[in-house]
């Protein structure tokens, strides 16, 4: 049980909570060396998606608070992306000796069975399901059907998962059928609006396409794109991809900030020069960004350079926050003292989201580092049982013991990805995707 005073930070100078108040170890002694600190954050990340999942389903809970403080229509509430993101994190724990391969197979033998029952919608799941009924819980409104861009998150781990039982047992065959009848499920030409040159984010039986969000410009969802090209049953054709995610070109017009190119428009919508940093990590959790390139971009230049822009940014600490540094930089969408925010330069509450960094190790291997200790080290009261805490902000004194799924989830894969290039190598792996990827134009090492 972590007990914490909520909203009062507490920093370096005041007294470290014991081992009792918080459930972890964080004593100097056990997080001196990079593999200590390495194993102790993926193995807290990895319980919430083990630990932490929702009960009946097995699914990945929209967030977890410690201080039990929800919305009161959050009941049992699960997240596909998230979900997406776990069944990747569960890999992990296989492979970092958390949990054996016998459990894992157990876990997502009830997770898929779950995912097979629940609502779809051209084969796609909604945004949030009822984790005890399957049914959609609505995102907003209007927001009541299928979610593309989750399914997208949702579909890249079970693929990955698919891969790493591929040569199993009869039961674990049996596993990596029901995931290649999913993916052959989802309709991804359905989202096309009628054969329309662009993918849409959202359809639904109540509102049909009044979210009316075509995907297109430098964003999150690549990997959106990468599986509609690799269906082998609903598949978009190389136009959709170059007139509607690449604009007819005009993704490729980059700019430059803190004397690095950005590779790609990232300001496509609006006026900042870059993106919260969940951009370089929710599409690559699975596609491998090493030597991956297109017409348009080198992509393990674009998401270097967009880690190194953020830490370049926090260490010129242009708004002057409290705590800003080396040691304590990465801004992505997260929790903030306003509520959820997509925290980014140019859009800056001074609010520091640890997911940002950690999961950016591949990128940038000593300045994650450097963040990594800075936090098990000196502010140990912004960790729980699940990691660091969401968010915080030194400037405003604010944090609260909370996490939300989509945070958690891309640090212990990412992380991995650092390691051992795991993740990456299964999902590459899959000949579906490679031969999207090919549709596509993309260069690889893997194809």
């Amino acid at each position: 049980m972590i007990t914490l005073v909520i909203g009062l930070f507490a920093c370096k100078s005041e007294p470290k909570q014991t081992e009792a108040e918080t459930g972890v170890v964080v004593e100097d002694t056990a997080v001196a060396d990079s593999v200590g600190m390495l194993d102790l954050v993926q193995r807290q990340t990895f319980d919430y998606f083990w630990d932490g999942a929702e009960p009946n389903s097995g699914l990945a809970p929209e967030r977890i608070h410690l201080d039990n403080i929800y919305p009161s229509d959050d009941k049992n509430i699960v997240t596909i992306g998230g979900t997406g993101f776990g069944l990747m994190a569960i890999l992990v724990g296989v492979e970092r000796g958390f949990i054996t391969r016998e459990q894992a197979l157990e876990r997502y033998e009830k997770m898929i069975g779950f995912l097979e029952k629940a609502d779809r919608f051209h084969g796609a799941w909604p945004h949030w399901l009822n984790g005890e009924t399957g049914k959609t819980k609505p995102f907003s409104k209007k927001d009541d059907g299928g979610d593309l861009v989750e399914t997208a998150f949702l579909i890249q781990g079970l693929l990955t998962v698919g891969e790493y039982f591929k040569n199993g047992s009869e039961r674990e065959l049996n596993l990596v059928d029901r995931i290649q009848k999913l993916w052959k499920e989802v309709e991804w030409d359905w989202y096309t609006q009628g054969g329309k040159d662009v993918l849409y984010w959202h359809w639904s039986e109540n509102y049909g396409w009044d979210m009316n969000f075509p995907v297109g410009g430098y964003n999150e969802c690549l990997i959106m794109y990468v599986l509609a090209a690799s269906s082998p049953t609903h598949g978009v054709s190389k136009e959709v991809y170059e007139r509607g995610w690449a604009r007819d070109g005009a993704i490729a017009k980059d700019t430059t900030y803190y004397g690095l190119p950005t590779v790609l428009n990232f300001y496509e919508h609006d006026d900042y020069p870059t993106g919260p940093l969940f951009w370089a990590h929710y599409s690559y959790l699975g596609l491998d960004p090493r030597g991956l390139s297109d017409q348009y971009a080198d992509y393990w230049e674009l998401n270097k350079n967009h880690a190194l822009i953020h830490y370049r940014y926090c260490v010129d600490n242009p708004e002057n926050f409290k705590g800003y540094g080396p040691e304590c930089w990465g801004l992505t969408s997260s929790y903030s003292m306003k509520g959820y925010a997509g925290h980014r330069p140019g859009a800056d509450l001074g609010v520091i989201s640890p997911t940002a960094a950690l999961s950016s190790m591949p990128y940038t291997p000593k300045e994650s580092m450097d963040f990594l200790r800075f936090m098990y080290r000196d502010q140990d009261s912004l960790i729980g049982k699940y990691g660091p805490y969401d968010a915080f902000s030194f400037q405003n004194q604010w944090y609260l013991p909370r996490y939300l799924a989509i945070d958690q989830g891309p640090i212990p894969v990412m992380i991995e990805n650092y390691r051992t290039g795991m993740l990456w190598d299964l999902f590459m792996k899959n000949e579906d995707v490679m031969n999207g990827l090919r549709k596509l134009g993309f260069k690889s090492p893997h194809l």
